[in-house]
């Protein structure tokens, strides 16, 4: 940085042994919320001693990803789909009539075989088993918010490697709504393609299987560069600017203050035309 601290004055990059420096009169980062944060606290210097934009240390903290599964519904009634249409229910998502908390959001995901179940089966479950469970399987995806805690966060370790300290929250919505989807399929019994009992025979009646996507499995991560008014309490200003330095920007799933219960996809690219057409203005 600049004497005072206050304008990036080089971008320094290692590439093959060698050390590259790049300048620009603004510095926009966009590298995903983990890598974002990270870059930012081996950024430190005697100007920005937490990490570079880190004033207020918030950069890395409030780390969120939702709390996702998938459930299976199986049935006598064979489901050949290769290619899963898609389907989203959100008719819980701000609450239910015996809960008033937002519970999340309900959608297909892409047809599951007997391979992909096997990553999470028991070793012991045969492989035909699980083939002929997909083969008769209705496949969903659940997405609940989790909500934003300062100690689920990105740091750094000594020699400067990623570490993600992440507790789960606000789980019992998610449960919640994996009961209201069971409920629903339970009450669907008739099948209109073949006319009969779609829990008769084949599989015991009802059966449901739910699986957590554990942190590795997490695509939708956003978090640890807040954004906000006030610098005591937010890194970034609300055109993504960073507080404590002039020339840069984060536009990537960083600067989200919540983690709501949709893919954050969307709303990323939206703010990064707006803080897009905002540099414009910036740099006539």
């Amino acid at each position: 940085t600049s004497a005072s601290g206050r304008e990036i004055t080089a971008v320094n990059v290692t590439r093959n042994g060698a050390t590259e420096s790049y300048s620009a009169d603004v510095v926009v980062l966009s590298c995903g919320a983990i890598n974002s944060a990270a870059l930012l606290l081996r950024s430190a210097n005697d100007k920005h001693p937490r990490g570079l934009a880190n004033a207020s240390d918030v950069v890395g903290r409030h780390y969120m990803g939702h709390v996702n599964s998938v459930m299976l519904a199986i049935s006598k009634c064979p489901n050949p789909t290769v290619f899963q249409k898609t389907l989203g229910v959100n008719d819980f998502y701000f609450g239910a009539d015996d809960y008033e908390y937002p519970l999340g959001h309900i959608s297909f995901v892409g047809k599951l075989d007997g391979v992909t179940l096997s990553a999470g089966a028991p070793a012991i479950a045969p492989g035909f088993t699980l083939e002929m469970m997909a083969k008769h399987s209705l496949d969903f995806w659940l997405t609940s918010e989790d909500l934003p805690d300062p100690e689920n966060r990105v740091t750094l370790n000594r020699q400067g490697e990623i570490v993600l300290s992440y507790t789960p929250n606000n789980v019992e919505p998610h449960q919640r709504l994996q009961a209201k989807l069971q409920n629903l399929m339970k009450q669907q019994t008739r099948c209109d393609m073949h006319g009969h009992d779609c829990h008769q025979g084949l599989f015991a009646r009802n059966l449901f299987l739910a699986e957590r996507i554990p942190l590795a499995g997490v695509a939708h991560q956003n978090g640890t560069i807040r954004f906000g008014t006030d610098p005591k309490t937010s890194a970034l200003d609300v055109n993504c600017k960073a507080h404590d330095v002039d020339n840069l920007y984060v536009v990537d799933g960083s600067f989200f203050v919540s983690s709501a219960a949709v893919n954050p996809a969307l709303t990323i690219m939206a703010n990064a035309l707006r803080v897009g057409e905002h540099l414009l203005e910036r740099i006539k």
